[in-house]
């Protein structure tokens, strides 16, 4: 009799060892893809004479864009099937130049930069 609740606990044992590797193949498996995937999407946006600048939603499958072409900068609607120009807009009407850090390859300060160098601004405790 324990010689039967042995071998079905052994083969219970085993069975889950055989669930955790396919768990872990399909994981590592979906992990390269996405790296795969994210570097191909990566070598696309290479180009040097479009950029997406800025991007929002403003509706299910619908967004408004403005996109650097050259030096002209577009603002354009992007729904499921058409694309249209809705303006053109000059250097000077546009708020934020963030993007242009991006581009030059210079990196934007991490958040744990910021507070570092806040925490340097703050005054010490005397005591």
């Amino acid at each position: 009799m324990t010689n039967v609740l042995l071998t079905g606990s052994l083969e219970s044992f085993i069975q889950l060892l055989g669930a955790l590797f396919i768990f872990a193949v399909v994981l590592a498996a979906t992990y390269l893809t996405t790296r795969w995937m994210g570097g191909m999407q990566r070598g696309r946006q290479n180009n040097k004479n479009l950029h997406v600048i800025e991007t929002i939603s403003v509706g299910n499958n619908k967004m408004i864009s403005i996109v650097e072409v050259g030096s002209v900068y577009l603002v354009v609607s992007v729904g499921k099937e058409e694309v249209h120009l809705l303006a053109q807009l000059k250097r000077d009407q546009l708020k934020d130049f963030s993007f242009e850090l991006e581009q030059s390859g210079k990196k934007q300060d991490s958040f744990a930069e910021i507070l570092n160098q806040l925490k340097d601004k703050l005054p010490k405790k005397q005591g």
